[in-house]
């Protein structure tokens, strides 16, 4: 019998909850996706959400990416990089992510485009847009990101866009949360009437534990969900 406590019985739960909320906006049965947020935890909790059938975690250092990708080689687990991203790091994620969702300067850009060339990959990305006037959150200013996706169209055909992401402002104000995601909703929109060659802007990834409900009713395509689903947090576990 499942425990009530248990990663797949949480799993469970955040999904139901998550298509709950997509229905209750209006939007399509199965519209909205989880990437369960495994940083700080070790393999055993990724082991069990995969038994649970997930398959994509996000982490936000570049050496746990490597680090679990070498201890589960071979278990198909799928890692995306959610987390702020030195250029010194970017051989890690070009060897060993399926995805960044923090791309958000040229440097980083061409960074990653030389080493994928040099690994023979490509991979999805997710350009961070920075739509909270916090100074920790990072991300690329919004007025840049039409320059900034066609210098990638242009420059890093290695990096597959796809979408944007975002980080709310951390604010017991609900409105304030909401008008970041409305925020990258509209900026996503308005980028779409460009239609600038060889990007796509079909994702939109917003939304985390606390405030997943907003991001979904401004039109979160993915959100990004830790604690509600592995616990609590020990940020000395590994």
């Amino acid at each position: 019998m499942t425990s009530p406590s248990s990663i797949s019985t949480r799993l469970a739960q955040v999904k139901e909850r998550i298509e709950a909320l997509t229905l209750a906006a209006g939007r399509p049965a199965g519209s909205v996706t989880l990437l369960p947020v495994s940083k700080t935890f070790g393999t055993d909790a990724v082991q069990e959400a995969m038994a649970a059938g997930m398959q994509r975690f996000g982490e936000n250092k570049a050496q746990d990416i490597r680090d679990k990708s070498k201890e589960l080689a071979g278990s198909g687990a799928q890692w995306v990089m959610i987390g702020h991203l030195q250029t010194n790091k970017a051989r890690d994620i070009a060897r060993y992510a399926h995805e960044i969702q923090s791309l958000d300067r040229p440097e980083l850009a061409q960074a990653l485009e030389r080493r994928l060339q040099l690994e023979g990959r490509s991979l999805d990305a997710l350009v961070q847009v920075k739509t909270s006037t916090e100074p920790s959150k990072f991300g690329l200013d919004p007025v840049e990101l039409e320059d900034f996706l066609a210098f990638l169209a242009r420059e890093a055909p290695s990096l597959r866009v796809q979408g944007l992401m975002t980080m709310a402002v951390n604010d017991p104000d609900r409105d304030a949360v909401r008008a970041c995601f409305r925020r990258l909703r509209e900026l996503r929109d308005t980028m779409r009437e460009k239609a600038l060659p060889g990007i796509s802007l079909e994702r939109l990834s917003m939304g985390m534990s606390g405030d997943y409900d907003l991001a979904i009713a401004e039109g979160s395509t993915e959100v990004r969900i830790g604690s509600a689903i592995f616990g609590d947090r020990s940020y000395t576990s590994i």
